[in-house]
């Protein structure tokens, strides 16, 4: 994404106020961030938001600046500014109704706000983007929401959240925020043995090995005779692998195998 940050430097985005160079613009804003280097975000995204209104675009659908750069300014110690900025984008949120900018409102003013409040806006965020296609952002808020939870106390509440962020991250490629929710997960007292807990990725090598052996058509006995484990020992691993796969029955192995 670096072309992100060389292309909002480029002379000819910058003529004329073009709505392209905003977005390029925001994007720098979030890279800052994302980098640890909060200054240079809140001052990127502060721009593109003033640039935004200028052309009257309030909808944070469009363009989320207000809870991306609440989240920089409070990392900086500004949160009443912060604060003030998740308000706003929360009640403009709600007002165009879209469940995806409604959660990512939300999150933003639960990391702000902290404590028992902010851990009821992560719940809520968490609720309303289960109902919204943002599968990464719903990742975020568990993993928010867990983090929350377990400086809290709730450390067994935090686990369920997080693995369960875990796992969405992983399946969507998130690494940086799938080993945010790993080192989390630790640090709550968990012991993730695998990134993801659904497909083939959740399986163990063990059950792997079981379940291809029954894919290619070998029985229990083989399958036991064959990994010198006893049969019992081989329905176990079957019968983990087809929760952690969905699936039902033996004849369904090799297509979710394949799927991963």
């Amino acid at each position: 994404m670096a072309w992100a940050v060389r292309a909002a430097g480029c002379a000819a985005y910058r003529a004329a106020g073009l709505g392209p160079h905003n977005l390029v613009r925001h994007a720098r804003g979030c890279l800052h961030a994302a980098a640890g280097d909060h200054p240079a975000a809140v001052e990127d995204l502060l721009e593109a938001g003033s640039l935004a209104e200028r052309w009257g675009i309030r909808n944070p659908a469009i363009v989320p600046w207000r809870s991306d750069a609440a989240l920089s300014l409070s990392a900086r110690g500004d949160r009443q500014r912060a604060r003030q900025l998740c308000a706003e984008e929360v009640g403009l949120a709600r007002t165009w109704g879209a469940a995806r900018a409604v959660g990512i409102a939300l999150r933003a003013a639960g990391v702000v706000e902290g404590g028992s409040r902010g851990i009821e806006l992560l719940s809520e965020a968490a609720g309303v983007l289960r109902q919204a296609p943002a599968p990464l952002e719903l990742a975020r808020a568990l993993t928010d929401l867990g983090a929350a939870l377990r400086r809290s106390g709730s450390r067994a509440q935090a686990r369920e959240h997080l693995r369960e962020g875990l796992d969405i991250a992983h399946g969507q490629g998130g690494v940086a925020l799938a080993d945010r929710a790993r080192d989390e997960l630790v640090i709550a007292g968990g012991r993730p043995r695998r990134d993801a807990l659904r497909g083939r990725d959740a399986l163990t090598p063990s059950e792997l090995r079981v379940a291809q052996l029954a894919a290619s058509g070998q029985t229990n006995r083989q399958i036991a005779q064959a990994l010198f484990v006893t049969q019992r020992t081989v329905e176990n691993h079957l019968t983990s692998s087809y929760a952690k796969l969905g699936i039902s029955s033996r004849p369904d192995l090799a297509a979710a195998l394949d799927r991963g």
